[in-house]
């Protein structure tokens, strides 16, 4: 079962953002973010499909409709469409104000028809306590195997697969730890990361020469609070690759509860911030220098982790570099929980049909390569105090919307972020990878603003 082509049942979708509050509150709009999920109600076109939608506050009903205008019956999909918000957007995470909601619960459960899966965004222990409620297994790795999803623990699953990564250590809790392993490693600087940082908001770059020049990724941090966050967290310390020039790659791959794993596509990140680490948007597929090293490796990761017993979509970072023989691939972390090229490949797959040919890397409708380039990230403050369909209006009325036709154009998310924020994301899809692009910067451009 995957779910990007349920045939029936419940997918109850819950996209709570069950992560360390203190990173999660440095993300503008980031109680928005639990609309990235909202590409699974285009999983509606099946007629034997019910989707179970929950939200700290409700989604405007104008970004529902959007979503739903790509189907071939908008009111049928709106018939099996449940959407249950708990009017609770300031108090996070959404899942743990479900538990203390019997109400809401109660509506979740009575809307459940037939067999059914719960998707969370994130999981922990707290959707593990809610699928237990409801008696509905997990679409995702379970808490105790969540070590592997941890910067730590993705160098034990690197190792045993065979998989390059960067000299390093892993396990890293102490003051003393963190400079044996400076002082061990190569180079002028190293690299310190949070088991449990995303987004690369827990990085941190560590010059060996000079401490006073530390370089954070995330505003506010100093080495006292980020110390104290590794001795409760623990982190991981590893040579800082000064090759140049360096691409970031990434690979998305799913687990079947069969346990079957399968690479779903491969990425090229765009990041930004302070030290260049943290993630803006996506291109797809990664670039053919490399793609091929970074699919391999991706699924023997994949494999290492079923063996395992891991359920779920997942993702994985990458470095490569251009070595003597060709180009290297280096692992960097694997992150066990949909991630920020999660809904860009959703959005592409769901509104062109397109199947992903693990050989080639290419995401194939008929015999037509689809390419996409997208970000989280269009910020603007002439957006701001906009509505999504005043925006999403004025993105048809321009030529920036989906060509249903042709399978290409523009798919918007994180629109419930406009009004406040003046934020939001799109997908841009085209037949080549200069045709995306294209889209992409004329989309940026008459949206946002240069």
């Amino acid at each position: 079962m995957s779910i990007f082509e349920p045939s029936e049942g419940t997918l109850v979708v819950v996209p709570s953002l069950s992560l360390p509050q203190d990173e999660l509150r440095r993300i503008t709009g980031a109680r928005s973010y639990e609309e990235r999920l909202l590409f699974l109600l285009l999983t509606l076109r099946e007629p034997g499909v019910k989707v179970v939608y929950l939200s700290s506050a409700p989604v405007d009903p104008e970004i529902v409709d959007y979503y739903l205008a790509f189907l071939p019956d908008p009111d049928g999909a709106a018939k099996r469409l449940t959407l249950i918000s708990l009017d609770e957007p300031w108090s996070q995470p959404l899942t743990r104000n479900l538990l203390d909601r019997p109400d809401a619960i109660e509506r979740l459960r009575s809307a459940i028809v037939g067999d059914a899966w719960l998707v969370p965004f994130v999981l922990s222990e707290l959707e593990e306590q809610l699928a237990s409620l409801l008696n509905v297994p997990l679409y995702g790795p379970a808490t105790s195997l969540s070590y592997y999803g941890s910067k730590s623990g993705a160098r034990e699953v690197g190792h045993e697969a065979g998989v390059p990564m960067a000299r390093g250590f892993g396990d890293v809790r102490t003051e003393l730890q963190i400079e044996e392993a400076i002082e061990a490693l190569p180079g002028e600087r190293v690299i310190v990361k949070l088991n449990d940082g995303y987004s690369g908001l827990g990085n941190v770059i560590v010059p060996k020469s000079d401490r006073a020049m530390t370089s954070f990724s995330a505003a506010g941090e100093s080495w006292g609070s980020f110390t104290a966050k590794i001795r409760d967290r623990g982190a991981v310390v590893e040579e800082y690759i000064e090759h140049r020039p360096l691409y970031y790659p990434s690979a998305l791959a799913q687990i079947t509860p069969g346990g079957q794993a399968q690479v779903l596509a491969t990425h090229d990140q765009v990041l930004g911030g302070p030290n260049g680490q943290v993630y803006q948007g996506c291109t797809f597929p990664a670039a053919p220098e490399y793609r091929a090293e970074v699919g391999s490796s991706a699924r023997r990761i994949a494999e290492a982790l079923a063996g395992r017993g891991v359920v779920g979509l997942f993702g994985m970072d990458f470095f490569a570099l251009k070595a003597d023989a060709g180009y290297a691939a280096l692992l960097c972390e694997i992150n066990l929980r949909i991630g920020g090229t999660t809904h860009p490949f959703g959005a592409a797959v769901l509104t062109t049909g397109a199947t992903y040919d693990e050989a080639t890397g290419h995401l194939m409708s008929g015999n037509q390569p689809k390419f996409y380039t997208a970000t989280d990230n269009c910020a603007s403050p002439c957006l701001r105090g906009r509505t999504p369909g005043e925006v999403m209006r004025t993105a048809e009325r321009l030529g920036l919307g989906f060509d249903a036709n042709r399978r290409t154009g523009n798919v918007f998310h994180l629109l419930g972020a406009l009004p406040d924020h003046g934020k939001l994301g799109f997908t841009s899809i085209g037949d080549s990878r200069e045709e995306a692009d294209e889209l992409h910067a004329v989309t940026r451009r008459l949206l946002c603003g240069p």
